[in-house]
């Protein structure tokens, strides 16, 4: 007789597919926040090795007028839309977010979810400019940059800032809908906002591709992590 009972697919995996069925949101959002973990170890490793460098380059390269780094691709409007998207991931716009949605929590006494918005919020930033100091890369040349940039150049903070902030808040704004197409469409905005305030990063070249998404993925694994710890709290109050 053994200690442990032997691990049988046939009979364990109908019981974990009704689990992961019943709890599906926790499922997703594990799933996502490992994916998007293993997909930083793996851009991070080849940063370090500059094995992204000639594809960043391309990239950027690809973005500007031929022989002219300075002048972006694009209609004068384009440039102008750039400049103002990627502004709401810039610490003001999501500092006043933040603050914003915790006192609508507040006076709705959602003291749990403020909370998870505010560590959200400190804990990402924390990262940020920890990885940032770990790895200490340059951003791409001045003739690139379209707008001002300080600090290290990786991770992308506005992506992930963003991708934390915005998918806490579409998190949280889907527990309170109703109805599934608002859940989608809270989930959904804060998607595309994350990727377009992303994609301004690049396009005003002041980050190489592989920081935006690199930014996109460790926002993403914070943002989940987070989730699912404030989802086991709740279960674990309510048991």
């Amino acid at each position: 007789m053994t200690l442990f009972p032997a691990f049988d697919p046939r009979r364990r995996l109908p019981a974990l597919l009704r689990a992961a069925r019943r709890e599906l949101g926790a499922t997703a959002a594990l799933l996502i926040a490992a994916l998007s973990a293993l997909a930083f170890l793996s851009i991070a490793e080849e940063v370090a090795e500059g094995e992204t460098r000639a594809i960043d380059l391309a990239i950027l390269d690809a973005l500007r007028q031929p022989g002219q780094p300075r002048e972006l691709i694009g209609p004068d409007w384009l440039h102008v839309a750039a400049i103002d998207i990627t502004a709401l991931g810039s610490l003001a716009v999501l500092g006043l977010l933040i603050l914003l949605a915790f006192a609508l929590l507040a006076c709705l006494r959602q003291w749990g979810e403020g909370l998870l918005l505010l560590i959200g919020a400190g804990g990402g930033l924390a990262i940020s400019q920890g990885l940032k100091l770990l790895f200490g890369r340059e951003r791409p040349d001045m003739d690139y940059r379209a707008v001002e940039a300080v600090n290290a150049s990786f991770p992308s903070g506005h992506a992930m800032l963003s991708a934390v902030v915005f998918l806490t808040l579409g998190a949280l704004a889907a527990r309170f809908a109703q109805r599934k197409r608002l859940k989608a469409l809270a989930l959904g905005s804060a998607v595309a906002l994350s990727l377009l305030v992303g994609l301004s990063r690049i396009y005003l070249g002041v980050h190489w591709t592989s920081d935006v998404v690199a930014g996109w993925c460790v926002g993403a694994t914070w943002a989940m992590a987070c989730w699912l710890a404030a989802f086991a709290w709740t279960r674990w109050r309510s048991r």
